[in-house]
């Protein structure tokens, strides 16, 4: 039972967010309708432009608003290095260490044929073409030490070594 079927659309679009259930995204729809309203506006307002204009950065594959993300558009980056993560908050966590200061390539995921990720969702033909410029002189895995993300390491390390160019891996 519900009060309207619009408050249960609510709900039902909250449970879409990872680890919130049908209890949670109920306290959160009262909270926004009874408490927070401008709130909740700003959120829809924000939710609203972030899905319209973020995109991927053409080079790196990072969420950007611009073709190229600040991390590639900057020329104080060292071009030799690539360092190869899974998602973009790999990145974030990386840039928090200021120990870095490559480049970066983002996978959006890993190989897991089961669910059906293979080497065309994950960029690899961009990879390849990053890599075949011969800028890139040392290539860092930073994939998650689980099964998919060493296998996925693997795969990048064979695909590096048919490059003609040195690449240190």
């Amino acid at each position: 039972m519900s009060f309207s079927p619009l408050f249960e659309q609510l709900i039902a679009s909250f449970c879409c967010l990872p680890g919130v259930g049908p209890k949670s995204a109920q306290r959160m729809a009262f909270y926004l309708l009874l408490r927070h309203r401008d709130a909740g506006l700003q959120l829809a307002q924000t939710m609203i432009e972030a899905m319209t204009k973020i995109g991927q950065c053409s080079r790196c594959r990072i969420l950007s608003e611009q073709e190229l993300c600040h991390y590639c558009a900057s020329t104080k980056r060292n071009d030799a290095q690539l360092l190869i993560v899974e998602t973009p908050a790999d990145v974030l966590a990386i840039e928090e260490t200021q120990c870095y200061s490559g480049r970066y390539f983002v996978l959006l995921g890993h190989l897991s044929p089961i669910t059906g990720v293979g080497p065309e969702q994950l960029g690899f033909d961009l990879l390849q073409q990053l890599l075949a410029t011969g800028k890139v002189r040392e290539v860092i895995m930073a994939t998650n030490p689980t099964m998919e993300g060493e296998a996925t390491a693997f795969y990048i390390a064979d695909l590096i070594r048919k490059i003609p160019h040195n690449i240190a891996i």
